[in-house]
């Protein structure tokens, strides 16, 4: 009975078995997904300026990994993501080389083609929000600042960053900021530091009708200021990134502004010095920062302002900001995006000047860009879905022989949004007909 038993289990499991074998033997033969690779090699070529270990920092393997060639391919494919996205170059690609005489050996090669790293940019500006509001509200030339700020990104092969900026006109603006990614061997640790000064001869003084009520002085400047900060930041992970930042700031009025908005600064101060104190943490899984289609972006903010050790009236400001964002490709050329940005705030009791809510940078409800509302709290909820006309392709431009220019890559989409926001004001004035405050909007 035993010896019966035992033969017919032997009869069942040794085609299977034989089976499995041949399979594996017909995998390795075809170069299946599945075959183990272990990493010889990493080469880098076209890196004519950057430094070679700030594009392994990117890189998701290293030598002497082992691997499926499928789970290589994806790794290769996040790390080209990343590399694209460290704002280091135009082009990348990779390919592996080998296995060759039965060695499941492999070299991974990367190629990049760097970009133009020193750019003067031309300074252009509106004393209003945006160009909406000037255009409407007045198109007034002489409300323009222009300068020019020069940025060099890669200073000196390492992905830092030093910028200079000089404005004119309307708003002046003199400063400096530079951007020390990796200070540790471990390329963890980096450092920020920046200073300022502007001022300006017009001034949004107070809110009315949701608009931003101006006052001008053609022979002083209403408000000037000096800024400084130093900045910590951690990156261990690829994708995390957190910064402390400390920060001096010191701030003059002219008192007409407190008689026109007694809340426009805090203690009827018309000069205010403090120190804030922010911390920041960002996970940023996006495949293409500059006009992401898949992935995901997270990132929340905590600030305090004033911390009762300089002349600054009492202020005491405490708030968090978060923002996150998710992409779905659909599939198609149909793509989808959805976000979030939101602001908590400690008190009420806040200068004017501050307290900025829906309608500044881009925090705004598409559709009421003519328009500001204020508040301590506010959430915008957006939404949009593209349909990719024309999916990226890339252009080689014979007469430009430099292949930092000579290259281009472009796409065109159809966008269609919704949005919808609300900013909540704790201590409202209805005399000044800011209907928007504490009302639900949609875009």
């Amino acid at each position: 009975m035993n010896n019966l038993w035992l033969h017919k289990l032997f009869s069942v499991l040794l085609p299977l078995v034989l089976s499995g074998m041949m399979h594996t033997a017909h995998a390795r033969e075809n170069g299946s997904p599945d075959k183990e690779l272990i990493i010889e090699r990493i080469e880098i070529e076209g890196n004519k300026i950057t430094r070679e270990r700030i594009i392994f920092r990117e890189i998701m393997f290293a030598v002497g990994d082992t691997m499926t060639q499928n789970d290589l391919r994806i790794l290769i494919e996040k790390s080209r993501e990343n590399l694209l996205n460290a704002s280091l170059f135009n082009f990348v690609s990779a390919e592996i080389i080998g296995p060759e005489n039965e060695s499941n050996k492999v070299t991974v090669r990367f190629s990049v083609t760097e970009r133009w790293y020193i750019w003067p940019w031309p300074i252009i500006e509106f004393a209003d929000r945006n160009f909406n509001s000037w255009w409407v509200d007045n198109r007034d030339l002489s409300r323009m600042s222009y300068g020019i700020s020069l940025k060099w990104e890669n200073f000196r092969g390492r992905k830092e960053i030093l910028q200079l900026t000089t404005r004119f006109g309307y708003n002046e603006l003199y400063g400096f900021d530079y951007t020390i990614p990796y200070l540790n061997k471990k390329e963890t640790l980096g450092l920020g530091i920046g200073a300022a000064y502007g001022r300006t001869k017009e001034v949004p003084v107070i809110n009315a009708n949701d608009k931003l009520v101006y006052y001008k002085d053609d022979n002083d400047y209403l408000m000037e200021g000096v800024g400084a900060y130093l900045s910590l930041i951690y990156r261990r992970q690829i994708y995390n990134t957190q910064s402390l930042k400390l920060e001096y700031t010191w701030t003059s009025f002219q008192d007409t502004l407190l008689t026109i908005n007694p809340d426009f600064s805090v203690g009827d101060k018309t000069s205010l010095q403090y120190f804030s104190l922010g911390y920041k943490f960002k996970s940023d899984h996006r495949d293409y920062k500059p006009y992401p289609l898949k992935g995901y972006y997270f990132d929340v903010e905590i600030v305090k302002r004033g911390f009762g050790i300089l002349d600054n009236g009492g202020l005491d400001v405490f708030y968090v900001l978060t923002t996150f964002r998710k992409y779905f490709d659909f599939g198609k050329r149909f793509y989808f995006a959805s976000g979030l940005n939101s602001k908590f705030s400690n008190n009420a009791d806040q200068p004017y000047y501050m307290n900025h809510a829906i309608g500044f940078g881009r925090d705004i409800v598409r559709g009421y860009e003519y328009y500001v509302v204020n508040g301590q709290n506010f959430g915008i909820f957006k939404n949009n879905l593209k349909f990719a006309l024309l999916p990226t392709r890339s252009y080689d431009i014979d007469f430009i022989r430099s292949e930092k220019f000579g290259k281009v890559h472009y796409a065109f989409y159809l966008n269609a949004f919704f949005d919808f926001g609300f900013a909540e004001n704790i201590q409202p004035n209805y005399e000044l007909n800011n209907d928007l405050e504490n009302s639900l909007l949609f875009g």
